[in-house]
């Protein structure tokens, strides 16, 4: 286990999965990687069918290249599509970093869990996916997504956590979005910055609903079309 997390530079990354199982574990169906920067809350979401070694690596390295800053070092559970040689050997030839929680923690990897809600459960919702062509058409709704919280969605980290009595007091950070965070942060090079500028000048919030609720509805007539009934 690596930590604490506070005051962790950019570029490490807490990483899980997300299945698209609906109610069953039975049978093939799709999973969502969840890769956050523990420093700036960026976020991006993959999507994979099954979550096989080989499927998990093509879709980390798929993550990597939509990071906006260099990818330094990844964090996940005990998950058997990340414990593996094939991932051991992978890390060491793109030269990354590796950990994993404690068994039975689900704190030690906080900031991927809340997102796996706050994002992915929350624009996709429980139901199952079960067809590979669904697998292209999750992952254009990541991009879109992603865009859309990354630059227009803030969230606080806590500061405190003090026991009071049977309660615990809170302190919280200012809100901030990933991107606030991106352009505050002293060890991110200026080149990035102005590149995430010229990005975020372009955006507009509205049509980014917009396109993001389109491929939500594509996403599920695809469901209906190829998948299977099982939900």
């Amino acid at each position: 286990f690596m930590g604490p997390w506070k005051d962790m530079d950019p570029g490490h990354e807490q990483i899980d999965t997300v299945a698209h199982c609906g109610s069953t574990l039975k049978g093939d169906f799709i999973y969502t990687l969840n890769s956050t920067d523990v420093s700036t809350l960026w976020n991006i979401l993959g999507a994979q069918w099954n979550k096989g070694e080989q499927a998990t690596i093509e879709n980390r390295n798929k993550i990597r290249k939509r990071l906006p800053i260099p990818h330094v070092h990844d964090h996940s559970d005990t998950g058997s599509e990340f414990i593996n040689y094939s991932t051991f050997n992978w890390s060491k030839e793109i030269k990354i970093g590796l950990t994993r929680s404690r068994p039975n923690h689900k704190n030690d990897n906080a900031y991927v869990e809340e997102r796996n809600g706050h994002i992915v459960r929350k624009y996709v919702g429980y139901i199952r996916l079960d067809c590979r062509e669904a697998v292209e058409v999750l992952d254009n709704l990541f991009v879109v997504l992603n865009t859309y919280t990354n630059h227009f969605i803030a969230s606080r980290k806590t500061v405190d956590n003090v026991r009071v009595g049977a309660r615990y007091k809170r302190t919280y950070e200012k809100a901030l979005t990933p991107y606030q965070r991106v352009l505050a942060h002293p060890k991110i090079s200026a080149g990035v910055k102005e590149k995430l500028r010229l990005e975020h000048a372009k955006l507009n919030p509205a049509i980014l609903l917009k396109e993001i609720e389109k491929l939500r509805s594509e996403l599920y007539d695809v469901q209906r079309k190829h998948g299977s009934q099982i939900r």
